[in-house]
């Protein structure tokens, strides 16, 4: 009996094969083909019941449900199951030298303020705040005038503005600062701070069923982009912060960890500084 339910749950898997032959557009036939003999293949590894198969239905029309203008649970959801790293692996080959790139996460607001240089980005945050300096470059060391860094985080309590309509300004933490004719920049914002991922939704939830801790390593999204240069979205992560080696979205790569140092400020109030430089690699590599 085993034998002949393989046979037609094969039968079956091979029908849907041969519809999908007719694809107009050949990387979607090729993508669909691949996804149905995977699919398939796990619901026959473990032998996937119509109550389970039902549960997984319900799963992801919550993490539909739970998705607005300000939170993707379904990027959160390939965030915390590696997806999101995996496909940056995967698309992401910059030589040695560039910047590495790391997930862009599900809190990216598009359209924040222009800041000018040394303009501070935390409207509303009573931490120390942190200047981070340093020049964006190609490959070669030449300094790239009028580059741009979309740069955002969180606030020191650990939440996104997003996260906080009416508790924080919308543009708080989040700016755009350009380099100056050196390729120089300089943002004066907090020190990030280590913060749980959302686990009031669906997502939550599946964390919690498989025992694991949603905190993310302390950092500072960028997406770095000038004209003729490949666009990098990265995070300048903390050293001296915690969950480097177990970030819930496994995105913490080594060179992307950084050292914010303390100093004091002319009034001689705390405050701690970052030098970093961000180097890209032209289009046509």
């Amino acid at each position: 009996m085993a034998a002949a339910s393989d046979h037609e749950a094969q039968q079956i898997t091979d029908a849907v094969l041969r519809n999908l032959t007719g694809t107009g557009d050949a990387r979607l036939g090729e993508i669909l083909q691949s996804l149905v003999r995977h699919l398939h293949a796990f619901a026959r590894e473990v032998r996937l019941t119509e109550a389970e198969w039902m549960a997984g239905i319900e799963f992801l029309t919550a993490v539909g449900q739970a998705c607005t203008d300000t939170r993707q649970e379904f990027i959160l959801l390939s965030d915390t199951h590696g997806l999101s790293s995996l496909v940056d692996v995967l698309t992401q080959d910059a030589p040695a030298g560039a910047t590495q790139s790391t997930v862009l996460g599900p809190f990216y607001v598009p359209g924040s303020p222009a800041r000018a240089n040394g303009e501070s980005m935390a409207v509303h945050d009573p931490a120390a705040p942190a200047v981070i300096r340093g020049r964006v470059l190609a490959l070669d060391g030449t300094a790239l005038a009028g580059a741009t860094i979309d740069v955002w985080q969180t606030d020191s309590s650990g939440f996104y503005a997003v996260q906080q309509p009416g508790a924080q300004p919308e543009d708080n933490l989040r700016g755009v600062y350009t380099t100056d004719t050196d390729g120089r920049y300089e943002l004066l914002t907090v020190r990030p701070v280590e913060y749980a991922v959302p686990t009031d939704g669906p997502v939550g939830d599946l964390l919690r069923a498989e025992g694991r801790h949603a905190w993310r390593a302390a950092h500072i999204h960028a997406i770095v982009s000038c004209p003729g240069y490949r666009r990098v979205v990265t995070h300048l992560f903390d050293g001296d912060r915690g969950y480097l080696d177990s970030d819930a979205v496994f995105g913490v790569k080594p060179s992307l960890v950084r050292t914010f140092t303390p100093t004091t400020a002319a009034d001689g109030s705390a405050m701690f500084t970052l030098e970093h430089d961000f180097v890209l690699v032209p289009d046509h590599l």
